[in-house]
């Protein structure tokens, strides 16, 4: 069984599994945004085989609905679900780690075979490979923020900056917590490895959708 929360933009609506962080999809009511979700399993199948973590989702329940606003109908998950401020033990924090950097490497995967030119949206948009990648790691600097890990963005091509905010990203995500709510304006850590996990997948399954011709 596979538990989700649904988050209710006016517009949108994300269907986000609560065990599996960044295995989110969107629809335009419950039941695509449950479809999408489930269309997707096989795609994040890599995740967790990247994390060496068996996968068998079952059946999906939904256990929780959250109110979503504007940043929700954008297009990005922007509300925590009453679980993930629950106390974390150290088997469960190291799980919700072990995810965030498969997705890490999944994307590393998927830009390295990538063309530098990508397939234009219909009204031709969307952003190429480099900037994509560029966008996924300013995005990073900014999300770690909110979990107390305050880091430049990494400039381009600097992997050593890199490595070291996602190494202190992890330090916090892979930590068991008793609970206590985040500070003002912060995350909790199992929504910072969903929210994180989210967008580099997002964007990694974007490539391999807009690299076909």
């Amino acid at each position: 069984m596979t538990t989700v929360y649904l988050e209710l933009g006016s517009k949108r609506i994300f269907a986000c599994a609560l065990e599996w962080p960044g295995w989110c999809r969107s629809g335009r009511d419950a039941e695509r945004a449950l479809a999408a979700l489930t269309a997707y399993a096989e795609r994040y199948a890599v995740v967790a085989e990247q994390a060496k973590i068996p996968f068998e989702p079952g059946d999906v329940r939904v256990v929780e609905r959250v109110r979503g606003g504007t940043t929700t109908d954008f297009g990005a998950p922007e509300q925590p679900a009453s679980a993930d401020f629950a106390p974390r033990d150290r088997d469960t924090a190291q799980r919700q780690a072990a995810l965030v950097q498969a997705a890490w490497d999944v994307f590393a995967d998927v830009a390295a075979v990538t063309p530098a030119e990508l397939r234009k949206g219909p009204r031709g948009g969307g952003r190429d490979r480099d900037k994509m990648i560029d966008h996924v790691i300013g995005a990073e600097a900014s999300y770690a923020r909110r979990i107390g890990v305050k880091h430049p963005a990494p400039a381009a091509g600097d992997t050593a900056a890199l490595a070291a905010l996602r190494a202190d990203i992890l330090d916090v995500l892979a930590s068991p917590s008793d609970g206590t709510s985040p500070p003002r304006g912060g995350w909790p850590a199992a929504y910072a490895a969903r929210r994180i996990a989210w967008h580099v997948l997002d964007h990694a399954w974007e490539m391999q959708d807009r690299a076909t011709p």
